[in-house]
C-alpha cells in the first residue's frame, strides 16, 4: 500500500510539472506582442527613395531638381525629420556647384505611415566629365539613429568644339577671299567658306604660267597684265551625306569673276593621303572610274558652270571632313595659259556598328511588385564614338525602366544593368523590348531595339495574411508558431509518459493484490 501511495504522489507531481510548463508557455505567448512592440519601438523605420526610382541625368551648367520620397514606417510619430546630402571632401565626390555650406532639408513632423516629397536643386559643374556618380543622403529624426542611403545619378560633360586639321587650315583667311556657301553660289568676291565638321571650300590666287602675270582685278586682257580668275562658289554631293566605303557624285560650282572669256579649261582633283592599308597609305577619295581630270570648254565673262566626278570614300576613314585640292589650267582670249587652285573640304560619315550580347536575366520569373535583374553588354565595333547611350525597357507586364550608360568610345564596351519590376500577371513568358538610343557627334539620335522574355506571376499571399496581424507581429520573429509546436510536443510526451507509467502501476498493483491474497490465504490455513 505504501508503494501505491508513493506512485500516486509521483504521478501528481508529474502532472503539476506539466501544468506549470504549459502555464509558462501560455504566459509567454500572451506577453509576446508587448515584447515585439518594445523591440519595434527601437527600430528606425524611416525610408528614403529617389522618386520613380529615377537616376537623374544632369548637364553641365544647367539647373535641375532631384526629387525624393520620405516614408515613415516606424510605427511612431517622428519629429524634426531632416535629410542631408553628403558633399564629400573633394570635388570628385560632389559633381555640383557648391553654393551653400549645407543643403539640408527639414521636413518637420511625419505621422505614422505618412509620405512626403522633398526636392533638391543642383547645378552641375562645367568641369565634370560624363560619368555615373554614387551620392550619399542621410536622414534623421528625434530619438532615431541616422540612416544613410546611396543613390546613383549621371552627369553629361560640357560639349567641346572640336578643331580638326582641315578647320585649322582654313582659319587664316585673307580679306580678299570668297564668302560663298559650300552648297551654293558665292559672291563675286574672293573669299572662303568653312563650317566646322560640315565641310567648305577656299580659293587661292590665279597667275599666268611661267610667272608672267599682273593684277587679279578682272580687268581686260591688255598689256596691263590683268589675270582672269575662276573661283569655286560651292559644291554638292549625291547622296547628301558621304559615307565611308561608299561612292558619291561630287558637283563643284564655278564662276568666272573676270570680264573676259576663259577657255580650254582643265581641272584636276587630288585628295590628301589618309588611313592605312597593310602599311601603305592612299588618298581619302579616289575616282570611282576613269581619271581624276575634268575638261570644260569655256566659261563666259561673269558666267558660271558646274563640273562633276564620281568618287569613292575609303572605308576606314574617321568621321570628319577631308580636303581635296582642285588645280585649274585655262586660257585667256589671247591663248595665254592661267593657273589657279581651290580647296574643298568634304565631310565623311561613319555608320555606327555595335553588337549587343545575350541578356542575363535573374530570376527568369518574378511576382507582381518584385524585381528581376537584366544585364547585357554593348560592344562598339565602329570607328565613331557613341554619345549619351541610354537603354529603355518597356512591356505590358512591367514598369518602364531607363538606364543611362553614357559615352562609349570606339572599340570600348558599355554595360547595361537594369532592374525590371513586375506590374501585371503574364500568361507565360512575356515580351519586354529594350530600346537603345545614342547620338553621333552632330547630336543626331539613332535607336535600335532588342527583345527579351520575362514571366510575371501572381504575388504570394503571405503578405495578405500578414496584413491582418499587427504591424509589430509582422516584423517580429515567428515565436507563436514555435510555441504552439512546443505545446503539442509537450502534451504528446506527457500523455505517452502517463500511459506507460499507468500501465506499469497497474501491473504492480495487481502483483501486490495477488501477494496480499496469498498472504491472507496462508494465514487462514495456519488458523
Amino acid at each position: 500500500m505504501q508503494k501505491r501511495i508513493q506512485k500516486e504522489t509521483g504521478n501528481n507531481c508529474l502532472k503539476r510539472i506539466i501544468v506549470a510548463f504549459l502555464a509558462v508557455i501560455m504566459m509567454t505567448t500572451m506577453l509576446h506582442p508587448q515584447m515585439v512592440q518594445a523591440a519595434t519601438d527601437t527600430e528606425n523605420g524611416i525610408f528614403i527613395e529617389s522618386k520613380n526610382n529615377e537616376a537623374p541625368v544632369f548637364e553641365a551648367g544647367k539647373k535641375k531638381n532631384w526629387n525624393f520620397v520620405i516614408t515613415n514606417n516606424s510605427g511612431n510619430v517622428l519629429n524634426n525629420v531632416t535629410i542631408t546630402p553628403d558633399l564629400g571632401d573633394k570635388n570628385e565626390d560632389w559633381p555640383f556647384k557648391t553654393e551653400k555650406q549645407s543643403y539640408q532639408k527639414s521636413l518637420g513632423t511625419l505621422e505614422k505611415g505618412q509620405q512626403q516629397e522633398v526636392s533638391f536643386e543642383f547645378i552641375q559643374r562645367d568641369d565634370v566629365p560624363t560619368k555615373r556618380y554614387k551620392l550619399k543622403f542621410t536622414i534623421s529624426a528625434d530619438g532615431q539613429e541616422e540612416t544613410a542611403k546611396w543613390f546613383y545619378m549621371n552627369t553629361t560633360a560640357k560639349p567641346v568644339q572640336k578643331d580638326t586639321q582641315d578647320n585649322k587650315d582654313n582659319k587664316d583667311t585673307d580679306d580678299d577671299k570668297d564668302t560663298g556657301k559650300g552648297n551654293g553660289a558665292g559672291s563675286g568676291s574672293d573669299t572662303s567658306y568653312q563650317t566646322p565638321d560640315a565641310g567648305g571650300y577656299s580659293n587661292g590666287e590665279a597667275a599666268y604660267s611661267g610667272g608672267f602675270g599682273g593684277s587679279t582685278d578682272g580687268g581686260s586682257a591688255s598689256g596691263n597684265g590683268s589675270v582672269p580668275r575662276v573661283i569655286v562658289t560651292g559644291f554638292t554631293t549625291d547622296p547628301a551625306e558621304v559615307r565611308a566605303g561608299s561612292n558619291f557624285k561630287l558637283t563643284i560650282h564655278l564662276k568666272n569673276t573676270s570680264r573676259m572669256k576663259v577657255s580650254n579649261m582643265l581641272f584636276d582633283l587630288s585628295a590628301s593621303t589618309e588611313g592605312s592599308d597593310e602599311q601603305t597609305t592612299s588618298p581619302a577619295f579616289l575616282p570611282a572610274s576613269g581619271a581624276s581630270s575634268i575638261y570644260l570648254d569655256n566659261i563666259a565673262p561673269n558666267g558660271t558652270a558646274d563640273i562633276s566626278i564620281e568618287l569613292n570614300a575609303k572605308s576606314d576613314l574617321l568621321q570628319k571632313p577631308y580636303s581635296m585640292e582642285l588645280s585649274m589650267k585655262y586660257e585667256d582670249p589671247n591663248a595665254t595659259q592661267v593657273e589657279g587652285s581651290s580647296s574643298i573640304s568634304i565631310p565623311v560619315k561613319q555608320d555606327a556598328r555595335f553588337e549587343i550580347s545575350d541578356f542575363e536575366i535573374s530570376p527568369q520569373s518574378v511576382a507582381v511588385g518584385e524585381e528581376a535583374n537584366v544585364m547585357c553588354s554593348l560592344y562598339n565595333l565602329g570607328r565613331i564614338k557613341l554619345y549619351n547611350v541610354k537603354a529603355t525597357f518597356e512591356g505590358k507586364n512591367i514598369k518602364k525602366s531607363e538606364v543611362f550608360i553614357g559615352n562609349i568610345e570606339s572599340g570600348a564596351t558599355g554595360s547595361i544593368d537594369a532592374m525590371l519590376e513586375g506590374k501585371k500577371i503574364s500568361d507565360g513568358p512575356a515580351k519586354v523590348t529594350m530600346t537603345l538610343s545614342y547620338e553621333d557627334e552632330s547630336g543626331n539620335i539613332s535607336t535600335t531595339t532588342k527583345d527579351l522574355n520575362l514571366e510575371v506571376t501572381e504575388k504570394v499571399d503571405d503578405e495578405a495574411v500578414a496584413s491582418d496581424m499587427p504591424e509589430e507581429t509582422q516584423k517580429s520573429f515567428p515565436v507563436i508558431p514555435i510555441v504552439i509546436v512546443a505545446v503539442i510536443i509537450a502534451v504528446v510526451a506527457a500523455v505517452v509518459i502517463l500511459k506507460k507509467r499507468k500501465k506499469k502501476q497497474m501491473a504492480e498493483i495487481e502483483e501486490e493484490e495477488l501477494l496480499d491474497e496469498l498472504e491472507r490465504s496462508s494465514e487462514d490455513e495456519h488458523q
